[in-house]
């Protein structure tokens, strides 16, 4: 009897744990697009490519930083796991100074640190 009472004790609070876990509850807010893993770089990708050709073609500096600040809005939704985190976060740090090279007008740089960006984020894909 005592066991039978053990038993069902670590279950009630085992069902309650799973009940009210916030883990369980979780969900994205409404009108809210979530992505998965590959799909979120998949569009940083085609981003920082939209910024690569801009300044192949020889668009002022100021717009080549908005098209890369937009690249670097859409990394906020790679999330797989610590890994792919850390990777993104050094891919980001590649972006922010391109940014900050197409702002100061510094093409040449920029083009160069996109080019490096597209095969950092090309390469989370492998983390995943």
């Amino acid at each position: 009897m005592k066991i039978l009472k053990k038993i069902l004790l670590s279950l009630l609070i085992a069902a309650s744990m799973g009940a009210v876990s916030t883990s369980v509850l979780a969900e994205t807010d409404k009108g809210r697009v979530t992505y998965a893993p590959a799909d979120a770089i998949d569009i940083t990708i085609t981003k920082i490519k939209l910024a690569l050709d801009a300044v192949t073609s020889g668009t002022e500096g100021e717009k080549v930083s908005a098209l890369i600040k937009d690249a670097l809005d859409s990394t906020k939704e790679i999330n797989a796991n610590d890994k792919v985190d850390m990777a993104r976060s050094r891919a980001n740090n590649v972006l922010k100074a391109a940014k900050i090279h197409a702002k100061e007008s510094a093409l040449q740089e920029a083009e160069q640190e996109l080019r490096d960006a597209i095969k950092m984020f090309e390469a989370l894909k492998s983390l995943i």
